[in-house]
């Protein structure tokens, strides 16, 4: 895999110490990136959309692939999916650490990752056709 760290960089040229990959075609996807923007920017973490054609080619990912979940990648590497990249994500920003405090009552994860994948199936996707629909809802 190619580094992220390496390839993607902020605006201003310099490396994020993570990132927040988002179907940007989704409206709801797209206004919790552009709410969570600026947190995550003062804490040296960037977003990217997972349409962007750098994204694939990093994560060595198809495009069906990446659209089937937001996520979270750390500059070491570590690479969270779904309800896991909010977690890993939750655990950057101070206020959002009571959901992971939360995640470690008995049964929570469980309820979190059925609750992700509710809420990703009934995401809007521009095409009549979304593909990650197809496979969200096989699993």
């Amino acid at each position: 895999m190619i580094s992220l760290a390496s390839e993607m960089t902020d605006s201003k040229g310099r490396h994020a110490r993570g990132w927040l990959f988002y179907d940007a075609e989704c409206a709801f996807c797209a206004g919790i990136a552009n709410w969570l923007m600026g947190p995550m920017k003062r804490r040296g973490l960037a977003l990217a959309p997972l349409q962007d054609p750098r994204v694939g080619t990093l994560l060595g990912l198809s495009p069906e692939e990446l659209l089937l979940a937001i996520r979270f990648v750390l500059a070491d590497g570590s690479h969270y999916i779904g309800a896991a990249a909010v977690l890993a994500l939750a655990r950057e920003l101070w206020w959002a650490r009571p959901l992971v405090w939360v995640s470690s009552i008995p049964g929570m994860m469980a309820a979190m990752h059925a609750g992700y994948r509710w809420l990703a199936r009934r995401r809007r996707c521009p095409a009549e056709h979304c593909a990650a629909d197809q496979v969200l809802s096989s699993s």
